[in-house]
């Protein structure tokens, strides 16, 4: 069914300010249900929570009818949406061993995919032409294998990761910040529709809910945890991507992380985690070896990592490097190395970023 029977206590239950989820699972491991809750006597509760939350509990939150009927709207609407429950059997088990499962789950698109093995991947939501590239040929390579690719529907980085998993068999799961009803960022609205047809768009915000700052750190431990493996393509310091990978290893999941410039702003993130121990990965052969993955074999158009012998691309090689620093390594004018640059700039290989500098792009 799209939506339970008792979803009037269970989004009761969720909303009642005051009570968290740590005192709502506590709640249902003693009533043995969202709606027993509700039915308990108040001297039954009061030896489980606060005075003060017992009270909370006894009213309606602020316009409960208005949101119950917003989400049985919402689920009616589309027979791939769904609300799932804690305990109920489409509820993701990877999810269930985490400290902090969420109460309820609205899913639109493939439920299949709660279940199947993931990898996550996340980054800069303003990454460098490169890394951007990194995290859409990596998910490629890793839903090819079969691993489903988790990410949170930002710009950048997660935005190219389920790019990348759309390509693949394992398909991709966007966690979002905001209701099921609400895409944000608008930039990524074709990009979520795509998701919910081919992958699956997730959330534990009630329909309704805007992108407020502080439900993203929230969503991060869900991405984490409904991955084998948390993977950090590009990150600042500090950055929600390692909010991500925290949530991971409190989880006891992986997290890998992939170098980059020692210059770059966005590579010290990574840099960081492998200090602490993340595994450093330079391809996406290295994450299906660390999680001991037997992957399918990939598809013919996928990147083969083969270089491309050109004088100017080994001379530029993978750092960041002004048109000086390349003449004074070929030898070449500078109106022969724009000339080569516009070229490789037109044909994929070559970035132009700020600063008058030029990176090499390369699939990982």
């Amino acid at each position: 069914m799209s939506a339970p029977d008792d979803l009037d206590a269970w989004l009761r239950l969720l909303r009642t300010p005051g009570v968290g989820r740590d005192s709502a699972r506590k709640l249902l491991a003693a009533c043995g249900s969202a709606e027993g809750v509700f039915c308990a006597p108040a001297a039954t509760l009061r030896t489980l929570i606060s005075a003060a939350l017992c009270s909370a509990l006894a009213e309606p939150p602020e316009r409960h009818d208005e949101q119950v009927a917003a989400t049985r709207a919402w689920a009616a609407t589309d027979p791939a949406r769904h609300v799932i429950t804690l305990g109920d059997p489409s509820y993701p088990p990877q999810l269930l061993e985490t400290a902090d499962p969420p109460l309820l789950l609205f899913a639109q698109g493939r439920l299949d995919l709660l279940t199947a093995p993931a990898i996550a991947i996340v980054g800069s939501r303003n990454p460098t032409a490169q890394g951007a590239d990194n995290a859409r040929a990596f998910a490629a390579h890793l839903a090819q294998a079969g691993l489903t690719v988790v990410s949170g529907l930002a710009l950048g980085i997660d935005g190219a990761a389920h790019e990348g998993g759309l390509a693949g068999r394992g398909a991709t799961i966007a966690v979002m910040g905001t209701g099921a009803d609400r895409i944000y960022p608008g930039r990524h609205r074709a990009l979520a529709h795509r998701i919910a047809e081919q992958g699956l768009l997730i959330t534990e915000f009630p329909i309704g809910t805007p992108p407020l700052p502080e439900n993203f750190p929230m969503r991060n431990r869900i991405i984490a945890g409904l991955a084998r493996g948390t993977l950090v393509v590009e990150a600042a310091l500090p950055s929600g991507s390692l909010s991500t990978a925290r949530a991971a290893l409190e989880a006891g999941r992986e997290v890998f992380a992939i170098p980059g410039s020692i210059h770059s702003p966005q590579s010290r993130g990574c840099h960081a985690l492998i200090k602490q121990g993340a595994k450093l990965v330079e391809s996406a052969d290295d994450v299906l070896g660390e999680l001991d993955w037997k992957a399918r074999p990939a598809a013919a158009n996928l990147p083969d990592g083969e270089s491309i012998h050109d004088p100017l691309l080994d001379a530029l090689g993978h750092d960041p490097a002004t048109l000086d620093a390349l003449g004074a390594r070929t030898g070449l004018g500078a109106a022969d190395i724009n000339a080569r640059l516009l070229e490789l700039e037109l044909d994929g290989q070559v970035a132009r970023l700020p600063g008058g500098l030029f990176q090499r792009r390369s699939s990982g």
